[in-house]
């Protein structure tokens, strides 16, 4: 009875464990206005004729930095800082 009760309270650990780390993974990720939880990729508004600069600068305000655009400004290219 004593290894049944042990065991049950091992699980729920476990399980809390679990829920807690994929909790603060999806508030890490919600704190970056435009990143995806796995960081690969990232949405960013800009008025549509916004030029090449005003864009890279809103990349980078919006997606932290690790995202730039090219000279054009029609491609993403990801880059760390």
């Amino acid at each position: 009875m004593k290894l049944l009760k042990r065991v049950l309270i091992e699980i729920a650990a476990a399980a809390l464990l679990v829920v807690c780390i994929s909790a603060s993974s999806a508030a890490l990720a919600a704190g970056k206005p435009g990143r995806s939880a796995d960081g690969l990729s990232c949405g960013f508004t800009v008025p549509q004729n916004a030029s090449p600069a005003s864009r890279c600068a809103a990349i980078k305000r919006q997606c932290g930095g690790k995202f730039y655009a090219n000279a054009c400004g029609t491609r993403l290219m990801s880059a760390a800082n």
